[in-house]
């Protein structure tokens, strides 16, 4: 007795790049002796042995159930519309990388029964691709030009070419296809250009540029001694501004200190009668101390002896002073010595 068969090409494994749509066919035929109802069935076999199979849709008694697999729920349906035809194929839209596994298609119609595998593989495109330089873009120095991509599923590859002048690289050039780095030794003036890189894998391509200008080797000792030079000068400048600045506020301090400050330790200057009265006071004590013995040998002070700043005026100017008024106690009641009080002659001389 001879039951249905899959008829579906021998191809088992099919790559894809992300975001495209993938046809997994599964195509049969059936026999005279398949009287029963006809089910088709696909399910995801795990990279777990351990775990079940999901089923991702089912057409069974003339209905399509496709809610089993949320992570592809509005992205797969049958290619056929009417699968009852001998044409029971997936269609997955929108492929994304959770996508890639072992997927498997039952047909069953009693008392035939078979099944089909098929290997998805999703891969990734190359993209944000950026290209840099490593290392000092001087006439002698090794310049390295690297390429790499941001995304894109393994195995990438990475090819240079030079945009300008020739495409082809310089001579002492060494190309890491795997790495995307571009060794330039001894860089010359010869080596300046553009630089298109090429990242690519299985399922496509992506690219970028980038601009190398070799140059002579800057005068760094120069630049060095410069810098010294210029920040010197510049501490010199700003010294010089704090010590005027200093000066400044010394000076002005003292002006204020000086205009507002009381000084209460020194006592008020004398007057010139004042000093003269003291000086002629004293004498007067000094002669009042004097017995009638000692009076003998008592000389008269000159004028010339009084301090200056007290009686520095004209002859015109010198006040007469009276003889004094005052009586003199009776002496010989009060046991005392008189005493002998000199007086001021119109000349200024003391008798």
């Amino acid at each position: 007795t001879r039951g249905l068969i899959i008829t579906s090409p021998d191809q088992s494994m099919f790559e894809k790049a992300q975001g495209e749509k993938v046809t997994l066919p599964c195509t049969f035929e059936l026999s005279e002796e398949d009287e029963g109802p006809l089910d088709i069935e696909w399910v995801l076999i795990p990279a777990d042995t351990q775990k079940k199979e999901t089923i991702i849709i089912l057409y069974s008694v003339d209905k399509i159930y496709n809610q089993y697999y949320a992570a592809m729920t509005g992205r797969m349906q049958f290619a056929s519309s009417d699968p009852r035809s001998g044409d029971g194929s997936l269609d997955i839209l929108n492929l994304k990388a959770i996508d890639t596994g072992t997927y498997q298609c039952k047909v069953k119609k009693a008392p035939g029964v078979q099944s089909n595998k098929l290997q998805l593989t999703v891969l990734v495109k190359p993209a944000r691709t950026k290209c840099s330089i490593e290392g000092s873009q001087e006439i002698g120095k090794d310049v390295i030009l690297k390429c790499a991509s941001q995304e894109g599923s393994p195995l990438l590859s990475y090819d240079w070419r030079r945009v300008s002048h020739t495409r082809e690289l310089p001579a002492t050039s060494m190309l890491n296809r795997d790495t995307g780095e571009l060794l330039l030794k001894n860089a010359s003036q010869e080596h300046s250009g553009v630089y298109h890189c090429v990242a690519s894998n299985r399922v496509g391509t992506d690219e970028c540029s980038i601009e190398l200008n070799v140059t002579p080797p800057v005068n760094t000792a120069g630049i060095i001694a410069g810098a010294i030079i210029g920040t010197l000068l510049g501490l010199s400048v700003l010294t010089l501004l704090v010590c005027y600045w200093y000066k400044k506020h010394r000076e002005k301090k003292y002006e204020k200190e000086v205009h507002h400050d009381i000084r209460e330790d020194v006592p008020p200057p004398k007057s010139r009668s004042s000093t003269a009265r003291s000086y002629i006071g004293s004498n007067r004590s000094s002669l009042g101390s004097m017995s009638p013995s000692n009076m003998e040998g008592y000389t008269k002070t000159p004028y010339s002896q009084v301090p200056s700043e007290d009686f520095e005026r004209s002859p015109g100017q010198n006040p007469t002073f009276a003889p004094s008024k005052v009586a003199a106690p009776n002496l010989s009641r009060m046991g005392a010595v008189p005493v002998m009080i000199p007086a001021q002659s119109k000349d200024g001389s003391i008798v």
